[in-house]
Protein backbone atom coordinates (compact mmCIF):
# COMPACT_ATOMS: atom_id res chain seq x y z
CA UNK A 1 0.00 0.00 0.00
CA UNK A 2 2.79 2.35 0.63
CA UNK A 3 3.79 1.99 -2.99
CA UNK A 4 0.44 3.22 -4.20
CA UNK A 5 0.48 6.29 -2.01
CA UNK A 6 3.91 7.26 -3.27
CA UNK A 7 2.73 7.08 -6.83
CA UNK A 8 -0.28 9.19 -6.05
CA UNK A 9 1.81 11.85 -4.36
CA UNK A 10 4.10 12.00 -7.37
CA UNK A 11 1.10 12.35 -9.58
CA UNK A 12 -0.13 15.29 -7.55
CA UNK A 13 3.23 17.04 -7.81
CA UNK A 14 3.14 16.68 -11.56
CA UNK A 15 -0.03 18.74 -11.57
CA UNK A 16 1.82 21.78 -10.18
CA UNK A 17 2.88 24.39 -12.78
CA UNK A 18 6.55 24.39 -13.76
CA UNK A 19 8.41 27.60 -12.83
CA UNK A 20 11.05 28.21 -15.55
CA UNK A 21 12.26 31.62 -14.34
CA UNK A 22 15.94 32.12 -13.53
CA UNK A 23 16.72 34.12 -10.42
CA UNK A 24 19.57 36.42 -11.50
CA UNK A 25 19.73 38.47 -8.31
CA UNK A 26 22.54 36.40 -6.82
CA UNK A 27 24.38 36.39 -10.17
CA UNK A 28 24.23 40.20 -10.34
CA UNK A 29 25.41 40.45 -6.72
CA UNK A 30 28.44 38.27 -7.46
CA UNK A 31 29.23 40.21 -10.65
CA UNK A 32 29.13 43.57 -8.85
CA UNK A 33 31.22 42.20 -5.99
CA UNK A 34 33.88 41.01 -8.44
CA UNK A 35 33.78 44.35 -10.25
CA UNK A 36 34.38 46.22 -6.99
CA UNK A 37 37.25 43.88 -6.08
CA UNK A 38 38.90 44.44 -9.47
CA UNK A 39 38.46 48.21 -9.25
CA UNK A 40 40.14 48.24 -5.84
CA UNK A 41 43.00 45.87 -6.69
CA UNK A 42 44.02 47.19 -10.12
CA UNK A 43 46.01 50.19 -8.82
CA UNK A 44 47.76 47.87 -6.37
CA UNK A 45 48.71 45.44 -9.15
CA UNK A 46 50.25 48.18 -11.26
CA UNK A 47 52.97 48.61 -8.70
CA UNK A 48 55.80 51.03 -9.20
CA UNK A 49 57.03 53.94 -7.16
CA UNK A 50 54.55 56.75 -6.59
CA UNK A 51 55.98 60.07 -7.79
CA UNK A 52 54.46 63.34 -8.85
CA UNK A 53 56.30 64.10 -12.08
CA UNK A 54 56.25 67.72 -13.29
CA UNK A 55 53.97 68.91 -16.07
CA UNK A 56 55.40 69.96 -19.41
CA UNK A 57 54.47 70.25 -23.06
CA UNK A 58 55.40 66.66 -23.96
CA UNK A 59 54.08 63.88 -26.15
CA UNK A 60 52.71 60.67 -24.70
CA UNK A 61 55.02 57.69 -24.29
CA UNK A 62 54.69 54.97 -26.85
CA UNK A 63 54.19 51.39 -25.77
CA UNK A 64 57.31 49.28 -25.42
CA UNK A 65 57.86 45.63 -24.67
CA UNK A 66 59.63 46.35 -21.38
CA UNK A 67 60.18 49.91 -20.16
CA UNK A 68 62.93 50.36 -17.57
CA UNK A 69 62.44 53.09 -14.98
CA UNK A 70 64.89 54.91 -12.74
CA UNK A 71 63.04 57.05 -10.21
CA UNK A 72 64.09 59.83 -7.82
CA UNK A 73 61.51 60.51 -5.10
CA UNK A 74 60.85 63.79 -3.29
CA UNK A 75 63.27 62.88 -0.50
CA UNK A 76 66.09 62.09 -2.97
CA UNK A 77 65.83 58.28 -2.77
CA UNK A 78 66.89 56.57 -6.00
CA UNK A 79 65.03 53.51 -7.30
CA UNK A 80 66.09 51.19 -10.11
CA UNK A 81 62.72 49.76 -11.10
CA UNK A 82 61.37 49.05 -7.57
CA UNK A 83 64.66 48.53 -5.71
CA UNK A 84 66.25 51.25 -3.61
CA UNK A 85 69.84 51.90 -4.70
CA UNK A 86 72.59 54.33 -3.86
CA UNK A 87 74.23 56.39 -6.58
CA UNK A 88 77.29 54.08 -6.50
CA UNK A 89 75.04 51.02 -6.86
CA UNK A 90 73.26 52.70 -9.76
CA UNK A 91 76.56 53.43 -11.52
CA UNK A 92 77.79 49.84 -11.20
CA UNK A 93 74.43 48.09 -11.57
CA UNK A 94 73.07 50.00 -14.54
CA UNK A 95 75.79 48.74 -16.85
CA UNK A 96 75.18 45.16 -15.71
CA UNK A 97 71.43 45.42 -16.18
CA UNK A 98 71.84 46.94 -19.64
CA UNK A 99 74.29 44.26 -20.78
CA UNK A 100 72.13 41.42 -19.41
CA UNK A 101 68.75 42.58 -20.69
CA UNK A 102 67.05 43.78 -23.82
CA UNK A 103 66.58 47.35 -22.60
CA UNK A 104 66.55 49.88 -25.42
CA UNK A 105 65.59 53.00 -23.45
CA UNK A 106 65.68 54.08 -19.82
CA UNK A 107 62.92 56.33 -18.52
CA UNK A 108 63.93 58.75 -15.77
CA UNK A 109 61.17 59.81 -13.41
CA UNK A 110 61.95 62.61 -11.00
CA UNK A 111 59.42 63.84 -8.47
CA UNK A 112 58.55 67.50 -9.00
CA UNK A 113 59.69 68.20 -5.41
CA UNK A 114 62.91 66.15 -5.64
CA UNK A 115 66.21 67.95 -5.00
CA UNK A 116 67.95 68.77 -8.27
CA UNK A 117 71.31 67.28 -7.18
CA UNK A 118 70.26 63.60 -7.07
CA UNK A 119 68.23 64.01 -10.27
CA UNK A 120 71.22 65.54 -12.08
CA UNK A 121 73.53 62.77 -10.87
CA UNK A 122 71.08 60.12 -12.12
CA UNK A 123 70.89 61.90 -15.50
CA UNK A 124 74.70 61.99 -15.73
CA UNK A 125 75.01 58.31 -14.76
CA UNK A 126 72.42 57.28 -17.33
CA UNK A 127 74.03 59.45 -20.01
CA UNK A 128 77.49 58.00 -19.28
CA UNK A 129 76.13 54.44 -19.58
CA UNK A 130 75.52 55.05 -23.29
CA UNK A 131 71.88 53.95 -23.31
CA UNK A 132 69.07 56.03 -24.80
CA UNK A 133 67.07 57.76 -22.11
CA UNK A 134 64.07 60.02 -21.70
CA UNK A 135 62.64 62.12 -18.89
CA UNK A 136 59.06 61.37 -17.89
CA UNK A 137 56.58 64.24 -17.39
CA UNK A 138 52.83 64.69 -17.21
CA UNK A 139 51.34 66.22 -20.35
CA UNK A 140 50.48 69.88 -19.79
CA UNK A 141 46.96 70.72 -20.86
CA UNK A 142 46.06 74.31 -21.37
CA UNK A 143 46.03 77.06 -18.75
Amino acid sequence: MSLGTRRRSRGRRADLPVNAEINVTSLVDVAFTLLVIFIITMPILQGGIEVSVPRADVQALTSQDRPFYITVTADGTIYMEESVVTLEQLESGLGQVLSAGDIERVFLRGDSLAPFGPVLRVIATTYNSGVSWSMVAEPYRGN
